[in-house]
């Protein structure tokens, strides 16, 4: 059965871990050298972030790739970052997820609901959002379907339109949501260092 896979493959990895501002921050090191970073509230163990890097072509440590949570402030970032700068009136994609669904978020979007459309293609494993005035396109996958070899479910997608925001809500599926309950119970086991203890406590 291929839902244990991902699930072992966290078992395997190191992990280190720490509470600070309410959150209890999981660190990941995956044999193969790649590093994952989550961060979840302590009080609803809901995943506020996640973030991947791996190893760059010199052995040195990459870039981290957000997967869930705010993106990163261009203030925050290198100085090639602050010399080109989006428009703060583009459209922003990001992923904030709930504990029953999958959530994502375009800021930006000032269209009435009925110009956009989403849509599954299961072939190419994705999400995809048109417009009927041709204003926007995204496609998407969801990388945690990928991870368990879910299937893509139409049934499971919406979306709702306000403030300018498109929220597209994708149901996680009984297998996702059983996974991460069992995750909750491992990651609860580490003992999680406070912040000011010094170093992170490992498992």
């Amino acid at each position: 059965m291929a839902v244990p896979g991902w699930l072992e493959r966290l078992r395997a990895a190191r992990k280190t871990a720490l509470v600070q501002d309410g959150k209890r921050k999981i660190h990941y090191l995956f044999e193969d050298g790649k590093e994952m970073a989550e961060e979840y509230d302590i009080k609803t163990g809901q995943l506020m972030s996640r973030k991947w890097r791996e190893k760059n072509t010199l052995g040195g440590s990459g870039k981290w790739q957000i997967e869930v949570g705010e993106p990163t402030s261009p203030l925050l970032g290198a100085l090639e970052s602050e010399l080109i700068t989006e428009s703060s009136s583009n459209p922003v994609f990001m992923r904030k997820d709930t504990l029953s669904s999958f959530q994502w978020r375009i800021r930006n979007l000032p269209y009435p609901k009925d110009v956009y459309s989403v849509s599954v293609e299961e072939e190419q494993r994705c999400c995809v959002i048109r417009t009927t005035n041709k204003k926007y396109y995204k496609k998407f996958s969801i990388p945690d379907l990928d991870r368990y070899h879910l299937p893509l479910d139409a049934a499971a997608l919406s979306f709702a339109h306000a403030n300018n925001t498109l929220i597209i809500t994708y149901q996680k599926p009984k297998e996702i949501l059983a996974a991460e309950e069992q995750l909750q119970k491992e990651l609860k086991k580490i003992k999680a260092a406070n912040s000011g203890d010094g170093d992170c406590k490992t498992q």
